[in-house]
């Protein structure tokens, strides 16, 4: 059994920016732990499954691609889920909140998979600080970020299938969204 998840990847030259913020709070406050994964949006969060159903989901995913139109996500500022994550913002997006809906509903409804469905609110947001990042390090941070200002935004033109390799998360998979 491999642990897997689903999301869009940021571009490289966002990843990079991302990166440096990751590696910050790693000098600043030892946190790690969002080391582990490019800069992305998580549509559909980790979860066990066996290899043997990679090539189906790869399938599946591809499949939903095909019937998706690219589409822009604009990066504003920062954010917290108090009291340890902290995270660059997204603009509320039509699209993406479509594309979230549309992908978990067809995921789930095809019923080969073992993904349970996520009750948490949709809160695309893209994570530099999570677990590791205690409260007394949190109010630190978040007071240096609260006040930072970032804007960016790329074309999402795929969706990626990530597996855990036992230390990282790995790009295994991209699908590609119609033009």
């Amino acid at each position: 059994m491999n642990m897997y998840y689903i999301a869009i990847v940021a571009p490289e030259e966002i990843n990079q920016q991302v990166l440096k913020w990751k590696n910050y709070f790693k000098e600043n406050f030892g946190c790690s732990v969002a080391l582990k994964s490019p800069a992305h949006i998580t549509l559909i969060p980790p979860f066990w499954m066996k290899e043997d159903l990679e090539n189906d989901l790869m399938n599946s995913i591809k499949e939903f691609s095909a019937t998706k139109n690219k589409f822009e996500i604009n990066l504003i500022g920062f954010g917290s889920f108090k009291p340890k994550v902290i995270f660059i913002d997204i603009v509320k997006s039509a699209m993406l909140n479509g594309l979230y809906q549309s992908l978990t509903d067809f995921i789930y409804t095809q019923n080969k998979f073992p993904i349970k469905k996520d009750d948490r609110p949709f809160h695309p947001h893209v994570t530099l600080a999570t677990r590791d990042l205690y409260k007394k390090a949190f109010r630190e941070a978040w007071e240096v970020f609260s006040k930072k200002k970032y804007e960016a935004s790329w074309i999402v033109n795929g969706i990626s299938l990530l597996r855990h390799n036992k230390k990282n998360w790995d790009v295994i998979f991209t699908s590609q969204l119609e033009d």
